[in-house]
């Protein structure tokens, strides 16, 4: 591996260890080899292999050599987070709570539900999520570590140009099509009257299971939520922050086997009944019966649509405003209606053409740099989204031909490798630092390592190793 520390490469398996810690029961742990010793810490030969196991159970191939650059993060994690005892940094239970519950939900989700995720563990939710406390706590100051090295890091104009300029003519890097693209979606609103018929079919099938129908039945005959309703309704066991505000707060609010009322949330009218109680989690069991929009719904949503788009090309109103104050899309209207692609450099405005919807592409397709799409009616394909309908207006904003990067043409995307480049070099320079004064000791299974070799240049008498000394 390349001397030069990547801030993406850092942290590449200590973010994604979800499910890897303790992968055995705690009753069937034995004493375990030392793979490494950092300072006053180890790192045990179990933890390593249950990182591995991580990284297959995540669909890569097997490939043994990984568990080289696996301890060469955990060795990483443990200087930044000694470095951190000694700044005094550290995390809030809050903020530890809050992550911990992040990565059981995404857990959850990859495991095809609770009881699956449990039956892989060989434990319960709660068991894990105490398990997993140390080390993701270490992982969070570690990570807080790193952000404060680095989080102030810029380049200046001077610097770029300097980057680039020494960047080989042949390994300069080329660009497809890329667009700056903008859209505002307007949604059908329902009248109390058109959300009533979906209301009353969620209070029919309620009273016919409070008069004695089977709820798993009817979830699978007729819910929506086409996530559950094979399973009958069932969601698994959840905390409160994993549903919206207004399902967590009727699920917590009932005893087990208790049915609730009718309520509405975001995607639909809904009834629940918790099945069981555990700690701070309740599973439960819901149907969904989805607002679908009238015509006369769609009729409204289309004229405002055309009454937004007609304040925009009069420049009456700009493309942004208007955005952030009509636009019913959540992901961008707080980017004033701009389209955000994440890449490992960051977010960006600059999307290349096959990376587009199928939908935002024909609509932008004959549009030339400045000109709005007329609104059109559009079906979102989201995550959650799925179905979802309504009007929608786009916006290119800027379209550049294949070509050579340049940097009047690419000035932003080049200085952002220049801040990575420069970051990596500060990276560098700091754990070099810190591991010429601090005691290290690598098994000798993983001396033959690339990636260890800056790792293990050996004392005078062999006990161990510190880095850098003469």
């Amino acid at each position: 591996m390349n001397k030069h520390i990547s801030i993406a490469a850092t942290f590449i398996f200590s973010m994604v260890s979800i499910l890897t810690a303790l992968a055995q029961p705690s009753e069937s742990k034995v004493v375990d080899k030392v793979a490494a010793v950092v300072g006053n810490n180890i790192i045990l030969k179990s933890e390593m292999d249950m990182q591995y196991a991580q990284y297959i159970m995540q669909g890569n191939q097997e490939n043994p050599s990984i568990k080289c650059q696996i301890l060469q993060q955990m060795l990483m994690q443990k200087l930044l987070a000694q470095q951190a005892a000694i700044d005094s940094i550290d995390v809030t239970e809050d903020e530890l709570d809050d992550n911990i519950n992040m990565r059981i939900r995404q857990s959850i989700q990859r495991a095809g539900g609770q009881d699956r995720l449990e039956q892989f563990l060989n434990r319960s939710i709660l068991q894990y999520k105490e398990e997993m406390r140390h080390d993701v706590k270490e992982q969070m100051i570690a990570q807080r570590m790193q952000q404060q090295i680095t989080g102030k890091i810029d380049v200046t104009p001077l610097e770029v140009k300097r980057f680039f300029e020494k960047i080989p003519a042949d390994s300069v890097p080329s660009y497809n099509t890329e667009v700056e693209v903008g859209q505002i979606d307007i949604d059908p609103i329902l009248t109390k009257k058109e959300k009533d018929i979906f209301k009353n079919r969620a209070e029919i099938l309620r009273l016919e299971i409070k008069n004695g129908d089977d709820f798993g039945t009817k979830a699978r005959l007729y819910s929506e939520d086409e996530g559950s309703a094979p399973n009958g309704g069932d969601l698994g066991f959840f905390d409160r922050s994993s549903m919206v505000k207004e399902f967590s707060a009727v699920a917590f609010r009932l005893k087990p086997g208790e049915l609730s009322d009718v309520f509405e949330t975001e995607y639909g009218f809904h009834f629940l009944q918790v099945t069981e109680r555990r700690g701070e989690q309740v599973r439960a069991r819901h149907i969904l019966i989805k607002f679908k929009p009238s015509e006369a719904a769609l009729e409204r949503a289309k004229r405002k649509a055309d009454s937004i788009y007609n304040l925009v090309i009069s420049k009456k109103m700009d493309f942004y405003t208007a955005a952030t104050h009509f636009s019913d899309d959540k992901e961008t209207k707080y980017n004033g209606g701009m389209l955000i692609a994440h890449t490992e450099n960051g977010a960006t405005s600059y999307i290349p053409t096959d990376h587009l919807d199928a939908g935002v592409f024909a609509a932008i397709d004959t549009l030339k740099p400045g000109e709005y799409s007329r609104p059109a009616k559009f079906t979102a394909q989201g995550q959650g989204q799925e179905g979802k309908t309504g009007y929608r207006f786009t916006y290119l904003k800027s379209r550049s031909a294949p070509h050579k990067a340049t940097l009047e043409q690419d000035f932003a995307k080049i200085k952002e490798v220049a801040i990575q480049e420069k970051t990596n070099r500060i990276l560098s320079k700091w754990f070099d630092a810190r591991r010429s004064t601090t005691y290290v000791k690598i098994d000798d299974e993983y001396k033959t390592c690339d990636e260890l070799k800056m790792w293990t240049k050996p004392l005078d008498d062999s006990q161990g190793i510190i880095l850098g000394s003469n």
